[in-house]
């Protein structure tokens, strides 16, 4: 296994889980009020959008994780990638929520970025 493979997808993996969770947290109508303001709440259109994006990354950073380490340790990896992801989305929730949407959607980028480069490198 190169190093760039290693890198890139360990990056998708956390990349991944940070921006599903930032994706599912913009779902619920009090991260999204506290970004867009008080009252404002996601259409359902947009709430099932955010919800199948957060999703989806999940999916790719589980997939990524599987990809690096195999099935026994991808599992874990993946809770460990979950966790990390986890508090950097809960820590941007609470002191930087304004900047969660553009974040989330870098995170995105940067994740299937990784999981492209890794996919080519390998």
């Amino acid at each position: 296994m190169t190093t760039i493979y290693a890198v890139m997808t360990g990056c998708a993996a956390v990349a991944g889980a940070f921006s599903g969770f930032a994706f599912l947290g913009l779902a619920m109508d009090r991260h999204w009020a506290d970004v867009h303001g008080r009252g404002a709440e996601p259409s359902p259109a947009q709430r099932r959008r955010l919800q199948w994006y957060g999703g989806g990354q999940l999916l790719l950073s589980l997939l990524a994780c599987l990809a690096l380490r195999g099935s026994s340790q991808g599992w874990v990896l993946w809770l460990g990638a979950l966790t990390a992801a986890g508090w950097m989305a809960v820590l941007m929730m609470t002191y930087a929520v304004r900047r969660l949407p553009r974040t989330g959607m870098a995170a995105g980028g940067l994740a299937v970025l990784g999981a492209g480069v890794a996919m080519l490198v390998h």
